[in-house]
């Protein structure tokens, strides 16, 4: 059996068929993970929905920001943006199965035997896998809670921006899904900033990318994450960033999760009208 850990799809569903193709992907045999954001700003999103879901165990998903914005939007708890493109998935006949489907799925998956964990974005620097497995076990027990529309309502808000022990209730929810689903920077401290979305050496003072902190527990975990694709493929300090911009016409990206990872990065047609 062969596991291959895939980047950003955002509904280019041609373009999974077409990387899917090249690696030889089989079903029977082969497991894909996929690092978030199956949805949004591409046109196919009901079919990369429907394909990944049937695919059952033999796909492993943690949800992103875009996926978690088509939950809240779904539960009423938010208005659309312009570039939203989910509305086939929301006007589907098997909406509400495609919808809690995905709000099932995880915010965390770590592999014991492949030694690799799967998260969209990042990883607060005070955080060992212990500690995150709890917080993503948090985040999800309020996902799957019959008043999970209780949490969409508190969802959105840059804030807290630094980790804490004591952080309770929303504000630590709020943490945990800002940290897992839209982290790119912080100071050595671990204070987020959500603001700066360019490559490396574009943000201000003191903020670094997140693996880049020299003191995270984290540190010694082999770390697969997507959401970035103005850093694209990333491979160093324990961590596999694999968001290569699919729907902005560059690139959708594969991993091999063999001894020593194999990167598959096939060109994209981008998202089209």
């Amino acid at each position: 059996m062969s596991v291959y850990a895939i980047g950003d799809i955002q509904g280019c569903y041609d373009d999974l068929m077409v990387l899917l193709d090249h690696i030889d992907f089989n079903e029977q045999h082969d497991q894909l993970w996929f690092a978030g954001d199956l949805v949004n700003r591409g046109l196919k999103n009901l079919q990369t929905v429907r394909f990944i879901k049937g695919l059952g165990e033999k796909a492993v998903v943690v949800l992103g920001n875009h996926d978690l914005h088509l939950l809240a939007m779904a539960a009423g708890c938010r208005t659309p943006k312009k570039t939203d493109t989910f509305q086939d998935i929301l006007d589907a006949e098997d909406a509400d199965e495609l919808l809690t489907w995905l709000r099932y799925r995880p915010v965390l998956h770590h592999d014991e035997t492949l030694g690799y964990t799967l998260i969209h974005a990042g990883l607060a620097p005070q955080w060992n896998l212990d500690l995150a497995l709890s917080c993503a076990g948090e985040l999800e027990t309020a996902l799957r809670s019959p008043r999970y529309n209780d949490f969409f309502k508190e969802m959105y808000g840059n804030k807290p921006t630094v980790w804490s022990d004591s952080l309770s209730g929303y504000r630590r929810l709020r943490f945990i899904v800002n940290c897992l689903t839209r982290m790119r920077f912080c100071d050595e401290n671990g204070r987020m900033n959500l603001k700066e979305t360019g490559p490396p050496g574009s943000q201000s003072a003191p903020y670094l990318p997140w693996f880049s902190i020299s003191k995270r527990a984290n540190i010694d975990m082999k770390i697969i994450c997507g959401h970035w694709s103005t850093l694209s493929y990333y491979a160093a300090n324990g961590v596999f960033a694999l968001d290569t911009g699919c729907v902005w016409g560059r690139g959708l990206t594969a991993l091999k999760l063999d001894a020593i990872p194999k990167r598959i990065t096939i060109p994209c047609s981008g998202r089209k009208k």
